[in-house]
């Protein structure tokens, strides 16, 4: 299972390898705002930069820091003991290698393993051997990288309708390492998730928090949309510049226009299309890529 193409390692080590020659500027806040008068997006690291280091890993956090990413997209599921874990798929056969570790645990979901067993798990190992013995890191410890990077976080509640009561979970280790004081709210933090129920339920219990919809609403379903949410967070294959404009006529949650992430560009033509959408945001597993495509 652990495969990844010569191409895509190549790449990785060439990038990170030669990081201090493709390093752009970091960007600060004001930076952000001055981008985004200009036309630019914020470019978001999708799992980290996951074409570069294996998805929602320390690792590829760092990647995402050395290329100038400052903001980060993950995803947290909780394990069977209640631990909340950065994971992308409800099960963990394809970025570890769980089914050798565990071979009589099919079909290996997320929530039937303890913290412990999955702290056991490469995660690393699938995407190349320069990465073997990457863990599958605890919220907890995602958020210490970030800190440590000076990063912001898109936080993707994964599959809440597995996960009852996950949201105040995740509000609980926010608050616990300090990421829901005013600065991280204000700045570092927005919270989305595909669940409608989940991002009110965040909206209920942190009125103040930023929150997303991931999906594309019909525009006439987006006013009750506007309700609860801040960011309206579609795939790039549904949006048009027409869709874009339709969202950002309306004022979400806080009373601001709601903005437009989209999700996943990994090319530049495709970056240069969604920019001149006019979305304020672009997912991708490439950020430098879509920084020099749209910067």
């Amino acid at each position: 299972m652990f495969v990844r193409s010569a191409t895509a390692s190549t790449a990785a080590a060439a990038v990170l390898g030669a990081g201090a020659l493709l390093l752009p500027v970091p960007r600060t806040l004001a930076s952000d705002h001055a981008s985004e008068r200009q036309g630019s997006p914020i470019v978001v690291a999708h799992r980290g930069a996951s074409g570069y280091a294996p998805e929602n890993t320390l690792a590829a956090i760092d990647a995402a820091d050395a290329l100038g990413a400052d903001w980060v997209e993950n995803d947290v599921q909780r394990t069977r003991d209640g631990v909340l874990v950065v994971l992308h798929d409800t099960d963990l056969k394809r970025t570890t290698n769980v089914e050798e570790v565990f071979p009589d645990r099919a079909p290996w979901a997320v929530k039937d393993f303890t913290a412990a067993e999955v702290s056991r798990l490469d995660a690393g190992s699938w995407f190349g051997p320069r990465f073997a013995g990457a863990r599958v890191p605890t919220l907890t410890r995602f958020l210490h990288r970030l800190e440590r990077n000076d990063q912001k976080l898109l936080l993707e509640i994964k599959s809440p309708q597995t996960y009852p009561g996950i949201e105040r979970d995740i509000l609980r280790v926010l608050r616990k390492e300090g990421w829901l004081d005013r600065s991280h709210v204000r700045d570092r933090l927005v919270v989305q998730s595909f669940g409608v129920d989940s991002v009110r339920t965040v909206r209920a219990l942190r009125p103040d928090v930023t929150t997303g919809f991931l999906g594309t609403p019909a525009v006439a379903d987006l006013p009750s949309y506007a309700v609860f949410a801040d960011q309206i967070n579609p795939s790039y294959a549904t949006i048009s510049a027409d869709y874009v404009a339709a969202v950002q006529r309306l004022k979400g949650a806080h009373g601001k226009p709601l903005r437009v992430n989209t999700w996943t560009v990994n090319d530049a033509k495709k970056a240069a299309t969604a920019r001149s959408y006019g979305v304020d945001g672009i997912i991708s597993n490439f950020p430098d890529v879509v920084r020099h495509a749209t910067g």
